[in-house]
């Protein structure tokens, strides 16, 4: 008879690992190779079984003194290697209820819902649609409709999946629990029946409109209210709108992802919104009241004398809807930007030659020009 594997060679951990440690080792090959996961593979089965045994011994502080000392002998004499000594099945799925609840889809230890019951109702999926809108909706709030397709309940059959004057049979797998045990050393798991997946029923005659699925899939249009102030990537829940679940079970929701235009003069940064407004260099360099265009209308605004071009003004209040806060807007960002004419008129280019004399002659661009460049080079060759 072959000797055992070192338990911790079979976890592959260390000689100090920690209770977490051990756990979350047990836990990854379990998953791996849980019978019911691999199917009539008897090396994956042999794999659960000696991890289970490593974990086993090793969570429990007395056992893994005795096996630390002495080795699997000392178990041996102690009530390891499954002897009188070890878990009982509902210990063992107590301790692992979160893990078991990853492998077949229940809660607890004793079946989905925690009482020995297999055939739980399931609820319905969740769905996701995309709604795409314009900037401007996106700023005043709108009302859409999307079509999601949806598994609804079959009408014909009442979502039984039996066809109109049939009935179902028990299942002679489970017996009509809906589930199987199966033991495996000193485990006893609990699984979904494969034969009737949990119904506990078999269908020798399924409904001809969902073909025993008891379900159906349609479009349906719903009707979608987007808050003001609403930016692309956010979703809108609509509570119990998703696919129908088994009947009983509530059904799922539908998650609205919204997706906003952009706006070929606004640009939006957060809550705030940012925009560029064109001046002329009389108002640049004299001063003048302009008016601004807003997402909820114009606004004047005024622009000091010897305003640079590039500057930036904040429009209190007049940026998005916010969303996430106490309510009230952000703020609009205007940068001003002196727009160069291409064409000038013989006057204006004979007004413009008589300003450039003019600053020319008081030392104006021409000398400062000179400055920077002799500065420039000045620090370039220090």
């Amino acid at each position: 008879m072959s000797q055992p594997r070192d338990y911790y060679e079979v976890l592959g951990v260390p000689k100090d690992a920690d209770e977490a440690a051990l756990k979350k080792a047990y836990r990854k090959l379990a998953m791996q190779f849980h019978p019911d996961r691999n199917p009539d593979n008897p090396e994956a089965e042999a794999k659960f079984k000696e991890a289970s045994e490593a974990y086993q011994v090793l969570s429990d502080a007395d056992k893994r003194s005795t096996y630390d000392r002495f080795g699997h002998a000392g178990l041996r004499g102690a009530g390891g290697g499954g002897g009188p000594g070890f878990q009982s099945a509902d210990e063992v799925f107590s301790q692992f209820g979160d893990l078991f609840g990853d492998l077949f889809g229940f809660s607890g230890g004793r079946g989905r819902g925690g009482g020995g019951g297999g055939n739980r109702p399931r609820a319905g999926d969740d769905l996701q649609v995309l709604l795409q809108i314009d900037f401007m909706e996106a700023v005043k709030g709108t009302q859409k409709e999307v079509e999601v397709p949806r598994m609804c309940r079959c009408e014909r059959c009442s979502a039984s999946g039996i066809e109109p004057g049939s009935k179902p049979e028990t299942c002679s797998t489970c017996g009509g629990h809906g589930e199987v045990i199966q033991r495996q050393m000193f485990l006893q798991i609990r699984t979904t029946c494969p034969s009737c997946r949990g119904r506990g029923q078999i269908v020798r005659n399924p409904c001809t409109e969902c073909r025993g699925q008891s379900r159906v899939r349609q479009a349906t249009r719903l009707a979608v209210t987007v808050p003001a102030g609403i930016a692309t990537g956010q979703q809108l829940r609509l509570g119990g709108k998703g696919n129908d679940g088994d009947p009983g079970a509530p059904p799922g929701d539908v998650y609205v992802v919204l997706q906003v235009a952009e706006h070929e003069f606004f640009k939006r940064d957060g809550d705030d919104i940012v925009c560029q407004v064109p001046m002329s260099f009389p108002q640049a360099a004299l001063g003048a009241t302009i008016t601004v265009p807003t997402v909820h209308g114009e606004q004047k605004l005024e622009i000091p004398r010897g305003t640079p071009s590039g500057k930036v003004f904040r429009l209190e209040g007049a940026g998005m809807p916010r969303l996430q806060r106490r309510g009230g807007n952000g703020d609009q960002h205007v940068q001003v930007v002196v727009k160069v004419p291409n064409k000038l008129s013989a006057k204006e280019e004979e007004l413009i030659r008589q300003l450039a004399d003019l600053q020319e002659g008081d030392g104006g661009p021409k000398v400062a020009e000179k400055g920077f460049l002799q500065d420039f080079w000045d620090k370039l060759t220090r």
